[in-house]
């Protein structure tokens, strides 16, 4: 088999899977894990694939600024919101960070709930400001417009000195043997200060989050406590077998 024939046979199993394994691929092409290796390298740099310990994953999607993401997957992401509301609890207080399907999380909360929030979020405020029972805390920071979001060193200070019973995150990408990641290292860095300040992690990912990885680490895979995801896109055996609580979410 040809080097590019090889490539696209590799290309396609990822599409179709999310990951590949280099030891298996080596035994399925009969070549040496040096040549997989070089074959993963080629795939990363051609941005069709990122480079994990072991194989390689699916690189987590970047759909451009929070306004654009927010008209995208829009009845996706309102089927997850309203399950992933029925798991918050009458007088938490919860982060919510920046995120388009975190947005319709925070239009979806009932009127009736009486909640404190904390959110780096302005469009999440916003969405709250006219709720009669929520008690809205907002982070400052330097603002950040592409991701609808303040971060930095003020972010990360105010964050440590909240403890919210629950942690609703934006993820970028979510894979049951990485983690959750995130694509820019100052979201990140935000995000963790959140984790560490919370009693419970939930992400609603649509299915194009799921099986992917981006650049930077937020946290392993057994830190989530609640998955909310559509479901039939994709197999969620493996976040079960973490003892993470999986919401299947019918369109």
């Amino acid at each position: 088999m040809l080097t590019d024939e090889r490539l696209d046979r590799i290309r396609d199993m990822l599409t179709a899977n999310g990951r590949v394994v280099a030891n298996d691929l080596a035994a399925q092409f009969a070549v040496s894990d040096d040549t997989i290796r070089r074959d993963l390298r080629e795939l990363a740099r051609r941005g069709f694939c990122r480079r994990v310990y072991g194989g390689a994953l699916l690189p987590s999607p970047d759909t451009g600024e929070l306004a654009i993401r927010a008209t995208s997957q829009q009845n996706a992401k309102a089927s997850l919101a309203r399950a992933a509301v029925n798991l918050v609890k009458e007088g938490q207080t919860i982060f919510i960070d920046a995120g388009s399907t975190n947005l319709a999380i925070a239009q979806a909360l009932p009127t009736d709930l009486r909640l404190t929030v904390v959110t780096n979020a302005p469009g999440v405020a916003s969405a709250l400001s006219h709720h009669p029972k929520i008690s809205v805390i907002m982070l400052g920071g330097l603002y950040d417009q592409a991701k609808g979001a303040c971060l930095g060193p003020q972010t990360i200070r105010e964050a440590t000195q909240i403890f919210a019973d629950m942690f609703i995150l934006g993820a970028c990408g979510v894979d049951a043997g990485i983690g959750v990641t995130a694509l820019d290292a100052g979201e990140a860095e935000v995000k963790r200060a959140m984790i560490g300040q919370s009693s419970l992690l939930m992400i609603a990912a649509t299915a194009d989050k799921l099986g992917t990885v981006a650049p930077f680490k937020i946290a392993e895979p057994s830190r989530i406590d609640h998955l909310v995801v559509e479901d039939g896109v994709a197999d969620t055996s493996r976040y079960a077998q973490l003892d993470i609580a999986v919401h299947l979410v019918a369109d």
